[in-house]
């Protein structure tokens, strides 16, 4: 049986595995509860209440000059320690304390700048970008994308636990489907290597491990896009290779934008947002648009009709009516 941890932040790193988290969320949330623990003098959090989280979240606002989102985060994170970690139920009002986040419209390319990124870009970052720019997978699911989950005959791509844990299915881009393949078969002989040596196992999520004994070695739960050398897993302590990191692909993008003389801000969301402008722009109907994005409310899918490429809500300009009718 194994022995329950007594130290407060491996109490919380228990807690949130057993409710499933990612370990981003894990490595972040403990990140919080420590600076908000050293904030206020190492006291052990039973002893201090809304008045400190108040203080600290004030001072994250107003010395830290962080965003809403990152405010909400660190929230976020206190709010799992007394709830979900020291079963506190004394934060009354606690909504009252979330920054409101800004409303501002996505950053969208257009086919043209969307292509100069791409073309300004090489290996195995073009493919993964081409990928996005076809698909509207976010940068983290095309980085953790297996490879049972792409179906060539079918040109899809199968979206396994996404945002809010939900499956969903895409669109696999025909001009991406043989170099893909090509990209596969150096995979499976790096795999197979693996293999050879001893490893070739990869992480699986929650209890597939112990359930299917060994699949975590198997061809079809290989990652598409896996690191170039092997690791320690983190959480178990097994060597293996996982997939690629994301700040890899952001890397290669800001490359990319910049060599392309592409002036607007790039993420790898970007090219997502660009993605469902595009379908919008061929006359794709919204709810196609939201399932393929994995939307859990059509009003999160709407926001694209708002970046039109025609811009200011895809109006005509009365400038440009007079060149209609004289």
């Amino acid at each position: 049986m194994n022995q329950q941890p007594t130290k407060l932040l491996d109490i919380v790193r228990h807690r949130i595995r057993v409710k499933h988290y990612s370990i981003r969320t894990e490595q972040a949330y403990v990140a919080w509860i420590k600076r908000f623990i050293l904030f206020n003098d190492k006291r052990h959090p039973k002893d201090m209440g809304r008045h400190e989280i108040e203080k600290f979240l004030t001072h994250l606002a107003v010395q830290g000059k962080v965003a809403a989102s990152t405010q909400n985060q660190a929230f976020n994170a206190i709010l799992f320690l007394y709830d979900q970690v020291l079963n506190m139920n004394m934060l009354e009002n606690i909504d009252a304390m979330r920054a409101k986040m800004p409303e501002r419209l996505p950053t969208v390319l257009t086919e043209r700048e969307a292509f100069a990124i791409i073309d300004a870009m090489t290996g195995i970052p073009q493919l993964m970008v081409k990928i996005l720019y076809g698909s509207g997978l976010r940068g983290i699911e095309c980085i953790r994308m297996r490879v049972k989950d792409v179906d060539f005959e079918r040109s899809e791509i199968m979206v396994r636990r996404g945002k809010g844990q939900k499956d969903r299915a895409t669109v696999l881009p025909e001009e991406c489907k043989a170099p893909l393949e090509e990209h596969l078969r150096f995979v499976r002989s790096q795999h197979e290597m693996d293999l050879k040596n001893g490893f070739g196992a990869v992480y699986l999520p929650f209890a597939l491990a112990r359930k299917y004994p060994n699949a975590e070695k198997e061809w079809g739960w290989q990652y598409v896009f896996p690191s170039k050398t092997l690791s320690t897993d983190p959480r178990s302590g097994a060597k293996r290779r996982h997939h690629m990191h994301v700040s890899s692909l952001h890397s290669a993008i800001k490359i990319g934008t910049r060599t392309a003389g592409v002036h607007k801000p790039v993420s790898s969301h970007v090219f997502r947002h660009s993605f469902a402008t595009a379908l919008l722009e061929s006359g794709y109907d919204i709810r196609t648009i939201q399932e393929l994005l994995g939307h859990r409310d059509v009003k999160t899918t709407q926001i694209y009709t708002h970046v039109l490429n025609r811009g200011g809500r895809a109006v005509i300009s009365p400038v440009d009516r007079r060149k209609r009718k004289y």
